[in-house]
């Protein structure tokens, strides 16, 4: 056995092996210890090897997904190895035969099926690059719903491309000498290499044709060899780790850089787009604005979000079928509360289709395709927008199909096929036979004992069983001559004389008595073999019902947008080919909900870009809200073009190209960054690919260094953003000698964000207005977030000299740091001592929770009493 380990577990050197014995999967070797720590599992010992024990651990098999689950993540590879034979057909072949055993699947991040190893409104995607002779492609799949894309890349585009779409592993070319590797990290993908031929776009067009049973992808599109190339590379590994059980993927589908917005890592972290900040989804736009009601449905949402369109046409009819559910308020909370009964279609006909689903499978495509038809019922007779209304033709034509699911399942079938009762009653003859063996086998026994009880015309006749001789039937001995005379005799063959009775059997009672004895077992194999069945008609038009899962995916989205809408009082924003960024009353969709909560107002905010200036630069103090109007523009424009209503009273959004943010700061130590050198870079990448279609937003650029080379950056960086670029941007900053450049820069306008100053203190008032600010109350913000006072006065006196060296040509500056060194400030001087009145000690005396109301009215009266005496 150990010897059959050993050499399966060579084949699968970078993988846990689960090697299957009897109802649990072990671990041995260095994968036990491995498994073991990030199991938190007992390891044990089995046997010795080269004179050493064998570390050992197991998981149960029925158990087994919920521990892949944690390895998976904990980023293990695990190679499940499984029984290819009873242990009774092993010893046919010799009493010390070895099971046979072989790996059926290989389990990576990519590669996932299971309801319970996935986020049921996230997609888990497979991608590869490919590069051939200079030029790239991406491809990408998520097998658990079949989506299957591919675009020609550049290697500079690859980081954003994933940041985009969030893969949970990608396929390099093992002998790429790039730094491939260090991008698909920093995505946060697990890397997978496979050999250079896994890459060949000749075997990856065989590998293709074949998957899809055509002659040639020409059918599909016209693919480069590059895009080839990485689609097949995906197929390959497909057949590596699905160990030929390959998907259900659906045709690729070829996608343009053009179509898209264009968003960076560094913009997607920054803006909070699909993940917050702290790494979870609260907090992200996405858990703000989701108000989907299915599990595809949510995951259009995340598309959308992260993919907002930049054709006019797609753009225009997506808000046009929003605006149409906001309208027909009525008809789209009926269509929401029929799409809430809608399973994942997807991820049930992918797990069939990779032999791993069961029973609630079937069920769920059946559930599925009934509320389907129920919804071309309700919007059939309705006048529907484009896109609703080609939805609404792809809910239909499924009636065979679902006649034959109705009839074939009861409504709750159990999760495995092997647990049997999922087939109706009255399905199929057979099993309704052998069920009633099965589960009426006494009944059925009492029958035929009654049948003989006339023939014979014997009535003490009694049918019996024990383990010896099975069912027989037994009379007394009185009886015996005539049974064993004709024409009984004939039927019924003696078996066993007693002292006192004699017992015969029939051909029908042994016939009977296999029948009940094998009742339940043949009963799973009938129902086996229907499930068997049904699958494959469902598999037959696994296209068809694809399609009407992504028409609710779509009415769903629809009508979750529209909710939003109406919820929220969002606005239908006009979008055009313009480079207006015209914006009043907006407001940031996840600030406010925070807000909302904590009972706090929101203050909207207009922006106006595009007519008579395409950069504001902003000033204001912090806290003051600068970063929150900078991304509530940026987001509104992104939710524009994913064709959904913004958070404003209007909104007018130019066609945005790309859309680059730079806000916030931290550092890299990994990749040894300094905060300084992380916002260098970023902001570096914008200056170099912004074209004059895209959105810019930029806050305290050049803060992370001296106060002159921080300001020169910034000078020069909005220069360069209005020369050179030519795009719209908001330009936060806390150096206020920019603003002076709104004279020099014809399209650059000052806007500052208002406070007032009460006494000393400083009150934010949160809106946005066109001209400077005169200074950044630093030291008032700094007094709020608590620091000390002495350090707070002190910060007055140091700033006072600071804008009085200033003013007169830094010599105030240079004596102000000889006469007060840094750190010289005297404490405040100590509090006199205070005596303890009489008042004070009799207050200090009192325990409000002892006092009756009686004693609480004397003692007002004696406190009374001491504060009017004198002294």
């Amino acid at each position: 056995m150990m010897a059959q380990y050993l050499e399966i577990k060579a084949e699968y050197p970078g993988a846990l092996l689960f090697y299957r014995m009897g109802d649990f999967y072990e671990l041995f070797f260095d994968d036990a210890v491995s498994a073991a720590e990030a199991l938190d599992i007992a390891l044990t010992k089995r046997g010795k090897h080269l004179g050493e024990d064998i570390p050992m651990c197991g998981v149960p098999v029925h158990s087994a997904e919920n521990y892949l689950l944690t390895l998976i993540r904990k980023g293990f590879r695990v190679a499940v190895c499984e029984q290819m034979e009873s242990p009774e057909e092993a010893k046919k072949r010799g009493s010390k035969s070895v099971v046979k055993r072989g790996v059926v699947r290989l389990v990576t991040p990519g590669t996932l099926t299971e309801e319970s190893l996935l986020e049921a409104r996230r997609h888990n995607y497979l991608a590869s690059f490919a590069q051939v002779r200079g030029e790239g492609a991406l491809a990408w799949v998520d097998i658990s719903t079949g989506a299957f894309h591919v675009m020609s890349l550049a290697q500079v585009r690859l980081g954003p491309e994933l940041a985009r779409l969030a893969p949970s592993e990608v396929i390099v070319a093992s002998e790429d000498d790039t730094d491939l590797g260090d991008i698909v990290t920093e995505s946060g993908a697990s890397v997978t290499e496979l050999g250079r031929a896994a890459f060949d776009s000749t075997g990856g067009e065989k590998r293709l044709c074949e998957l899809f049973d055509v002659g040639t992808l020409e059918a599909f599109g016209a693919f480069s060899r590059p895009e080839v190339a990485a689609m097949g590379a995906i197929v390959e590994y497909l057949e590596i780790t699905q160990k030929g059980k390959l998907p259900l993927l659906q045709v690729p589908q070829r996608e343009a850089q053009a179509r898209v917005m264009q968003i960076d890592a560094a913009t997607r972290r920054n803006l909070e787009i699909t993940q917050a900040m702290s790494g979870g989804r609260a907090g992200s736009l996405l858990a703000s604005v989701d108000r989907t009601v299915t599990a595809g449905g949510g995951r259009l949402l995340e598309r959308r979000l992260s993919s907002p369109s930049r054709v006019m046409e797609v753009v225009q009819d997506r808000l046009e079928s929003v605006d149409f559910a906001v309208e027909q308020s009525r008809f789209s909370e009926d269509l929401r509360g029929a799409l809430r009964k809608v399973p994942d279609l997807d991820r049930a006909l992918s797990r069939l289709g990779v032999d791993r689903g069961g029973p609630r499978d079937l069920a769920a495509i059946r559930n599925g395709l009934a509320q389907a038809a129920e919804i071309a019922g309700m919007v059939e007779s309705v006048g529907l927008p484009k896109i609703l209304a080609e939805a609404a033709i792809d809910l239909t034509g499924h009636d065979e199909l679902l006649d034959l699911l109705d009839q074939a399942l009861i409504a709750e079938p159990p999760l495995l096929a092997r647990d049997g009762g999922f087939i109706a009653p009255g399905y199929d003859a057979e099993l309704d036979e052998v069920r009633q063996l099965r589960d009426e086998g006494r009944g059925v026994i009492a029958a035929m004992q009654s049948e003989y009880q006339e023939l014979t015309g014997i009535q003490s006749l009694k049918v019996k069983h024990n383990n010896v001789l099975g069912y027989f039937v037994e009379v007394t001995s009185t009886h015996a001559d005539k049974m064993l005379s004709e024409p009984l005799n004939e039927t019924f063959k003696h078996r066993q004389t007693t002292a006192n009775q004699v017992r015969f059997t029939t051909v029908p009672l042994s016939e009977m008595e296999t029948k009940i004895l094998n009742a339940g077992g043949r009963a799973l194999e009938i129902e086996k073999r229907l499930y068997d069945s049904l699958k494959a008609a469902i598999l037959e038009v696994s296209a068809e019902v694809s399609q009407a899962a992504r028409a609710l995916a779509e009415m769903d989205l629809i009508t979750g947008f529209a909710d939003l809408a109406r919820g929220e009082n969002w606005c239908r924003p006009q979008v055009d080919e313009s480079r207006a960024l015209e914006i009043e009353g907006g407001r940031h969709p996840v600030v406010e909900q925070a807000l909302r909560k904590a009972g706090e107002p929101f203050i909207a905010n207009d922006c106006a870009l595009g007519s008579e200036s395409d950069i504001w630069l902003l000033t204001g103090p912090n806290m003051a809200g600068k970063s929150t109007f900078l991304r509530q523009n940026a987001l509104i424009a992104l939710l524009a073009q994913a064709g959904s209503f913004v958070p404003a009273s209007s909104a007018h959004v130019g066609l945005v190209s790309q859309l680059f943010s730079r806000v916030g700061a931290s550092d890299d130590l990994a990749r040894g960054r300094s905060t300084f050198m992380v916002e260098m870079v970023e902001t570096a990448a914008i200056l170099n690919q912004a074209d004059d279609h895209a959105l810019v937003i930029l806050d305290e650029i050049g803060r992370g260094t001296a106060t002159y080379d921080g300001l020169s950056i910034a000078w020069a960086t909005l220069e360069h953003l209005h020369d050179v670029n030519g795009c719209r941007a908001l330009f936060a900053t806390h150096y206020h000698e920019l603003t002076n450049l709104s004279e020099k820069l014809t399209r650059v306008d000052n806007a500052t964000v208002s406070v007032k100053e009460h006494e000393g203190e400083v009150i934010f008032l949160h809106e946005v207005k066109r001209g400077a600010a005169d200074r950044s109350y630093g030291v008032q913000v700094a007094k709020l977030a608590g620091l000390p006072s002495a350090v707070v006065e002190r910060a007055r006196v140091v700033l006072d000299a600071l804008e009085k060296g200033e003013r007169e040509g830094g010599t105030a500056q240079k004596a102000l740091i000889d006469d007060l060194p840094l750190f010289s400030a005297t404490p405040p001087p100590a509090p006199k001592p205070v005596r303890e009145s009489d008042l004070d000690k009799r207050i200090a005396e009192i325990l409000p929770d002892d006092l009756t109301p009686r004693e609480a009215l004397n003692l007002i009266y004696e406190l009374k009493g001491l504060a009017d005496k004198p002294g």
